[in-house]
């Protein structure tokens, strides 16, 4: 089970490098939205969102490059989840700079530390994030678009493209690429 997700993670990586990701809440994308995959291939899938879905902590440690119109850099990322709480580091070893941003998914504040003038806390990371340093980032959906999965809570994503496997290889949700 440990190497599925971790596999999972390795193989979902480059989807998060790209955008910036269950029962219950998870849901299909549009019919037309999708490719047409057998039915084996579709049934793996169902299994896979179960086997992502049962397991709520993971974590992955890679490359991350950042861009804004001509504005941009690289460095490190570690992410490591437990529910919906997680912890995410991220350092540019050119820069010196280093983030962490925390929320345990419980209390309904995050912490941004790293920053000028000492670390800031708030309710919305998204908000949180965008006022100190001027990046949107979906932080609330990543966790999902991270695994393949679209995100949970939102509208249901505008095109889903999948390999020959059912996985989805493209995703489009909220204005986001993943």
């Amino acid at each position: 089970m440990r190497h599925v997700l971790k596999q999972a993670a390795v193989l979902a990586a480059p989807l998060l490098l790209a955008a910036c990701a269950g029962v219950g809440g998870h849901r299909a994308a549009p019919p037309a939205a999708v490719e047409q995959v057998s039915a084996e291939a579709a049934l793996a899938e169902v299994q896979r969102v179960r086997t992502l879905m049962a397991w709520p902590a993971w974590s992955f440690t890679g490359r991350v490059a950042i861009s804004r119109g001509r504005e941009g850099g690289s460095g490190r990322i570690e992410w490591h989840q437990v529910g919906r709480g997680y912890d995410v580091a991220l350092s540019a070893p050119v820069t010196r700079q280093s983030w962490r941003l925390v929320d345990d998914g419980h209390q309904g504040e995050a912490r941004l530390e790293g920053l000028p003038g000492g670390p800031r806390g708030g309710a919305d990371a998204e908000a949180l994030l965008a006022e100190a340093t001027g990046w949107r980032v979906p932080v609330n959906f990543l966790p999902d678009w991270v695994l393949g999965l679209p995100a949970r809570d939102a509208p249901l994503p505008e095109q889903v493209a999948r390999d020959a496997q059912g996985r989805p290889r493209q995703l489009q949700q909220l204005g986001w690429d993943i």
